[in-house]
């Protein structure tokens, strides 16, 4: 796994020792450069089209919310193919405000076990945060991924740690691109624990040895 480490050998946030048989959940932050309201769309724009929506199930739906990530969403639009990203940016153009944020809520393709292994879709919400929404953060785009357990060999299921790399190369390979599109300020691979991923990743590999 040691070609990983460049992705991973980040600045972590601190928190509590987490349990390691509870599913963290795993996100990828950018901070950019002259983030304004006025241009907000380009970059939630670009990170849509490098991210490989699912083809199982490819509807997307956008959401707009105001102030805080726990208000009632402003509108709501269901687009049926996860490729229409002019219409998804047009839809929320007319919501621009330095204290709006847009969710992507979608999918995208992955292994996943349930008795066997199988390719599946699995949940995902990519984001775009104004400049003023209430988030602690301050990253201005992100991208949640769901479950960290997507990612990581499990002991006792044969087959784990392939498929499980298999997805982590997917992640990495999406982290790649978007790094090169969008030229950011910082970037982080952060789990909601604060939990060091790199480091919950070697102990699983090494459970599974």
């Amino acid at each position: 796994m040691a070609e990983y480490r460049f992705f991973l050998s980040r600045t972590w946030p601190t928190g509590p020792r987490y349990d390691e048989a509870v599913p963290d959940r795993l996100y990828l932050s950018y901070s950019l450069p002259a983030f304004e309201p006025s241009s907000m769309l380009k970059p939630f724009e670009t990170m849509l089209r490098k991210f490989p929506f699912s083809k199982l199930v490819p509807g997307v739906v956008l959401r707009g919310y105001a102030l805080e990530p726990v208000e009632p969403p402003l509108f709501e639009t269901r687009f049926e193919d996860g490729t229409a990203i002019a219409g998804m940016v047009e839809a929320a153009r007319d919501w621009i405000r330095a204290d709006h944020a847009f969710e992507a809520y979608g999918a995208w393709d992955l292994w996943q076990w349930d008795g066997d292994w199988n390719v599946a879709p699995a949940r995902v919400s990519l984001w775009c945060l104004g400049p003023d929404f209430d988030d602690w953060h301050g990253d201005h785009l992100r991208i949640e991924f769901g479950v960290d357990s997507l990612f990581l060999p499990a002991p006792g299921i044969k087959g784990s740690a392939r498929f499980a790399e298999s997805n982590l190369r997917s992640l990495l390979r999406l982290t790649q691109d978007l790094d090169l599109v969008l030229s950011p300020r910082s970037r982080r691979l952060w789990s909601e624990s604060g939990e060091n991923f790199a480091e919950r990743l070697q102990a699983a590999v090494l459970d599974v040895q």
